[in-house]
C-alpha cells in the first residue's frame, strides 16, 4: 500500500527508529512517545486491524513485542501491549500495530 505511512517505513521510504526486526515483523520507536518506553510493532505485511491477521502472524507480533520489552528493560517491571482498533478504539494508523508501553507506572483505565 502505497499511502500506508507503516507500509512506507517498511519500504525504507520513511525513516524510523528500529528497535527490533525479525522476517514477518518490524519494531521502532513512537514519535510522540506516552511513556519512557514507546514502541511500535507491525507485521511488514499490510494488514488494517488485528482481527485481519493469521494466529500465527499475531502471535509473532506479540513474541516481538516481549522481545522489545526484555530488550528495553522493562519486562520485569511491567509493560503494556495495546492494540487500539477502528475508529472508535483510537486507531489513527490503519496497519496493525501493538505499542509497548513501559518505563513508569501505568495507570487504569487508559485513556
Amino acid at each position: 500500500m502505497t499511502d500506508c505511512l507503516f507500509c512506507r517505513i517498511v519500504a525504507g521510504e520513511i525513516p524510523a527508529t528500529v528497535v527490533t526486526e525479525t522476517d514477518t515483523t518490524l519494531a521502532f520507536r513512537d514519535i510522540d512517545p506516552k511513556a519512557p518506553t514507546h514502541v511500535l510493532v507491525i507485521p511488514k505485511e499490510h494488514h488494517q486491524a488485528i482481527g485481519d491477521v493469521d494466529p500465527v502472524l499475531a502471535g509473532q507480533i506479540l513474541a516481538t513485542a516481549h522481545q522489545v520489552a526484555k530488550t528495553e528493560g522493562v519486562d520485569e517491571s511491567g509493560y503494556r501491549l495495546v492494540f487500539n482498533t477502528g475508529k472508535d478504539g483510537g486507531q489513527t494508523v490503519f496497519h496493525v500495530h501493538c505499542h509497548v508501553l513501559g518505563g513508569r507506572g501505568l495507570t487504569w483505565p487508559p485513556g
